[in-house]
């Protein structure tokens, strides 16, 4: 499993397009599916909260509540 703490975004994001295309292209093995799967779905949460930040900050800056 992936640090997801001290990850970047563009790290989680780059992560999630490998495992995306492994399973793709058959490259994954049938028992690492399910840890791949839970894994991914951390890192879509992770992105998520990522860009949920990123969004409330813009928004205070463009209202003047810096």
């Amino acid at each position: 499993m992936t640090n997801i703490i001290t990850m970047k975004y563009e790290e989680a994001i780059h992560k999630l397009e490998t495992m995306a295309n492994d399973m793709e292209n058959g490259e994954m093995s049938i028992d690492r599916l399910a840890d791949s799967i839970t894994e991914a779905k951390e890192l879509i949460k992770f992105c998520r909260d990522q860009l949920t930040q990123v969004d409330d900050k813009i928004e205070k800056i463009l209202s003047g509540q810096q």
